[in-house]
């Protein structure tokens, strides 16, 4: 029985010895794992009394408890010691020092602030210690130049371009910054100011506002801002100044309609972190902030996040999660990335020295360069995207449009700097292909004053001071009517009229809005103008005047100081000249209807028509028969007595009625065209400018004029004219006086002067002395002069366009203005040219070509009827004796007409061979008939001529050998 209660309780001792075995060795085994892990330390300064430090710190060690949870089999392990800062600078930076000196850190993380890493910067560039911020964003910290600072945040430059983009889409002019006044606020401003003005976006004002600075000073600032007629504000500060700003801005009103809020990443990236009633203040505003994509990771970090967080901070129950935290997680296993990248190396210091107090002997980290370069390199995917760092600086990411609704805020939009503005992205993150700044892309947005009315960035400023608008003055019978100023003594105030005033109003009544002025007159003591137009634009340029209204002209050198609106007259700068009449009164002025060129072709036209028709009547025409004088004679008389329809020969061929029935034609309109232009040239009126370049006025040394103190006297000079040939003038009249004068006795042979200037000039009883000749040069007519930027030249603008295109102006004109029987500038002068063949060449080549058509029929019916000459007489007869036979021939008349068939039946003479004489006249016989009976062949024809004739031939040839 003994023996067999031992057995057992031998067991119980082997097991209790094996597991006390098995446990020290797996325990040994845990230790030697170990001791072969590299400890690195790393410090972090860390402003534990606020809502970012307390967030970083937590999602810091969470994030190295994840890493490390993931990687156990690392051979690196980071140690920290976080150190608070309490949010002072100089605290900041002596626990740094301590951390460098004393603890050897290999790197620091948590710079909250941008002036707390400035000084942590340079201490890391000397001692190779890398700097990690994760909310520090301002643009100034990577001015530094440190290869030792990594900036794992987005920096502020990078919602610049969105914030133009987003005051581009709604049309704004100008924008009012409002900072923080230290390098945090200033290391924005100047980024963002370039990008407006690149825009064209105006930047009246900044406003700084000093982080210290009491509520009292903050209502006194923005009292200032609500006076200005901008209503578009870019807020740049941290929450906690601009939570008050906020606050006392809805306080004194100015959250409601009409006003717009623009916040950067430094408020809109905590929203969520801010008080319920602060966002509520902030109904409407618009924000910029990084957008982070919604990830299962990310959802799950948020929800054991903010477990933990409650365990450390039992009293902040509604913290939620930022990008600033991700930004931190994200720093903490970058780092410990690198870290294991650099290995189990050497992670002392050199040189290294106890005393805080001497710099000079800082210690230097060994691996510094080796860390530095390892995170670097560092490629991850993290909670808030893609982790990339080139040059120590995280890679702009997509941002996000918010609008704060209520008690919280709503994504409206996305932006990115290749696509801009865009309404939704698809879960590739594709965005539309062309860069846009359209606010179509955005969602509906609640405006402050709880409207959805897209506010249109200015208002006329609420304190009641009307806008003061400078207008010239003219005295005397200068131009009156484009702007005249009456002073009533006994009310004591000043009336403004004019043609300016009036359209200025007709204007202000198109106006959406209303818009309360005065008219304050640029006058001295005596009532004389206190300058020239210059000067008085200037007045708007030094803020003197709101805006000046009048016969202001549009040029380019005054467009740099103001800003002018659409014109609302003509533009330009012309010449006016006297004109005189230049209708010929001498002895040969009828030649003049006609050019030279056009009197020659028709003389030679006569002289060929004559000849035409008399080849073409000669054989058949008893009229165009006779000496050779007389045949000429009546050949030219015919072809001229056409001129006036008084010839008395009668045309027997048709070939020659066709011609002469296409010359009557031609006739008819060459003289019909010739008495009208001798008409006008005798009884118009033809008015010639006296001079037609300037050229000739500078050549000649003759002097011009010019509207006093108009602007005009630059472009005189520019062209080359001496000031003693420029003359001024207050008035037309007077310049009409310079013009009687002349040069040669002190006055003007021109004036240059303002198309509306000319116009009403010409249309004051002036017509028929002057006129208007080129060159005229280019101005931009007259228009409203406003402050640069001003959002009311764009208003006011429009509305000249609707005023101007409508019956409004026509009436304004008529009231002010005579209706000018004048013409119109651009109008030639009334003359009277010659007729050149150009006009007529038409008809001279439908003539030539009825007459050569003519001839040409006739050509060849006369040698077909005469073919035998060719056919059968001697080929030893040379050809010229043979033309010699047609001509003889041609030169006889043609018996067989019928008109000569005629003539025999009623004359007893049938004699070929007898001497023939003209029906109609008293005329002595062709000298070619007396010799045609002494003609005969001497044995050049064939002597079997008659036997190769035909019969059909036979009464012809009987009829020419009779003549031979």
């Amino acid at each position: 029985m003994v023996k067999n209660h031992q057995h057992p309780t031998k067991f119980v001792y082997f097991l209790i010895i094996f597991y006390s075995w098995s446990l020290s060795f797996i325990m040994n085994m845990g230790m030697a794992q170990r001791n072969e892990t590299t400890v690195v330390k790393v410090g972090g300064v860390i402003d534990l009394t606020g809502m970012v430090g307390k967030m970083g710190l937590s999602c810091i060690n969470m994030s190295l408890s994840d890493f490390y949870h993931s990687h156990s089999h690392y051979n690196t392990r980071i140690q920290f010691s976080f150190r608070d800062s309490h949010g002072d600078v100089v605290t900041a930076a002596a626990q740094a020092l301590e951390l460098i000196q004393n603890e050897q850190v290999q790197a620091i993380l948590g710079p909250v602030t941008t002036m707390e890493a400035n000084f942590m910067i340079r201490l890391g560039d000397k001692a190779h210690v890398t700097i990690i911020t994760f909310s520090a964003t301002s643009p100034s910290l990577v001015l530094l130049k440190s290869p030792y600072f990594f900036q794992i945040a987005q920096k502020d430059t990078a919602q610049v371009n969105a914030i133009t983009s987003m005051v581009q889409a709604f049309g704004w002019k100008q924008v009012v910054p409002i900072y923080v006044d230290n390098s945090f606020g200033e290391g924005l401003i100047p980024a963002l100011t370039i990008s407006l003005q690149q825009a064209y976006i105006r930047v009246p004002y900044c406003s700084a506002i000093s982080p210290s600075a009491t509520d009292e000073v903050i209502t006194q600032e923005l009292y200032k801002l609500r006076t200005m007629p901008t209503r578009v504000f870019v807020v740049h500060m941290s929450p906690r100044l601009g939570s008050r700003l906020f606050a006392i801005a809805k306080s004194i009103g100015m959250m409601e309609q009409g006003y717009v809020w623009i916040v950067t990443d430094g408020i809109a990236n905590l929203l969520n972190s801010l008080n319920s009633s602060v966002v509520e203040s902030m109904e409407g505003v618009l924000g910029v902030r990084t957008y982070v994509p919604k990830t299962k990771e990310l959802d799950g970090f948020k929800a054991r996040w903010k477990r933990r967080f409650l365990l450390d901070n039992p009293t902040l129950v509604d913290a939620n999660l930022n990008v600033f935290g991700m930004w931190a997680y994200d720093a903490a296993t970058a780092l410990a990335i690198a870290v294991e990248k650099v290995g189990a190396a050497n992670f002392g210091y050199s040189n290294t020295s106890r005393n805080l107090h001497d710099l000079e002997e800082i210690g230097v980290a060994r691996s510094g360069e080796k860390l530095r370069e390892a995170l670097s390199n560092t490629r991850f995917r993290g909670l808030s995207g893609d982790f990339n760092v080139v040059g120590g600086e995280l890679q702009a990411s997509t941002l996000e449009i918010v609008n704060v609704i209520g008690e919280g805020e709503r994504r409206v939009g996305f932006w990115t700097p290749q696509k801009g503005i865009a309404r939704n992205m698809d879960t590739k993150g594709a965005l539309p292909s062309i860069y846009s700044t359209s606010k179509r892309n955005l969602g509906t947005i609640i405006w402050p004053g709880d409207t959805y009315s897209v506010p249109k960035g200015w208002e006329i400023p609420t304190s009641g001071r009307k806008l003061r608008i400078g207008v010239p003055v003219k005295t005397g019978d200068s131009y009156t009517e484009f702007v005249k100023i009456k002073h009533d003594t006994n009310t004591n105030s000043t009336v403004v009229t004019g043609f300016c005033i009036d359209v200025f109003k007709a204007v202000l009544e198109a106006l959406p809005f209303a818009l309360p002025y005065e008219f304050i007159p640029f006058e001295k003591s005596d009532g004389e103008m206190a300058g020239t137009y210059d000067e008085l634009i200037s007045q708007v340029y030094y803020g003197n005047y709101d805006a000046v209204v009048g016969d202001t002209t549009i040029i380019a050198n005054r467009s740099n100081y103001v800003d002018f609106t659409m014109p609302y007259t003509e533009s330009g700068v012309t010449m006016v000249v006297p004109v005189k009449d230049n209708r010929k009164k001498n002895a040969w002025a009828f030649l003049k209807p006609l050019t030279w060129d056009l009197w020659i072709t028709t003389a030679c036209s006569f002289v060929f028509i004559g000849f035409v028709v008399w080849v073409l009547e000669h054989r058949i025409n008893n009229s165009f028969r006779g000496p050779p004088s007389y045949q000429i004679g009546t050949s030219l008389w015919f072809s001229f007595s056409i001129m006036v329809f008084s010839h008395r020969e009668k045309v027997v061929s048709n070939l020659a009625r066709f011609v002469v029935t296409v010359w009557v034609f031609v006739v008819l309109i060459l003289v019909q065209s010739y008495t009208a232009s001798l008409t006008s040239l005798l009884t118009v009126e033809q008015l010639r400018p006296t001079i037609t370049d300037v050229h000739q006025l500078l050549k000649n040394r003759m002097n011009v004029g010019y509207l006093e103190g108009s602007f005009v006297y630059g472009i005189l000079k520019g062209l080359g004219f001496q000031d003693d040939q420029l003359k001024t003038y207050k008035s037309p009249e007077e310049c009409n006086e310079l013009f009687i004068k002349g040069s040669a006795n002190g006055g003007i042979s021109a004036a240059f002067d303002e198309v509306p200037y000319v116009k009403y000039f010409l249309g004051k009883s002036c017509c028929s002395k002057y006129t208007t000749v080129e060159p005229r040069f280019k101005t931009g007519g007259f228009g409203y002069v406003f402050p640069k930027g001003s959002p009311l030249v764009a208003d006011i603008s429009r509305a000249i366009l609707n005023v101007t295109q409508g019956d409004k102006m026509k009436t304004i004109d008529n009231a002010w203005f005579k209706k000018s029987t004048c013409l119109d500038s651009t109008t030639e002068i009334s003359s009277v040219y010659s007729l050149g063949l150009e006009s007529f060449w038409g008809l001279f080549l439908v003539a030539g070509i009825a007459s050569l058509l003519a001839l040409l029929i006739f050509a060849v019916t006369f040698l077909y009827q005469h073919r035998h000459i060719w056919l059968h007489y001697d080929p030893s007869t040379s050809i010229w004796r043979r033309i010699g036979i047609l001509v003889r021939i041609f030169d006889q008349r043609d018996l067989e007409c019928h008109t000569f068939k005629k003539s025999e039946t009623s004359s007893p003479i049938h004699n070929i061979g007898a001497v023939e004489t003209s029906p109609s006249t008293h005329c002595p016989p062709s000298p070619s008939s007396q010799s045609e009976s002494n003609f005969a062949f001497h044995g050049d024809l064939s002597p079997d001529y008659g036997d190769t004739v035909q019969q059909g031939d036979a009464n012809c040839q009987d009829r020419e050998m009779n003549v031979v």
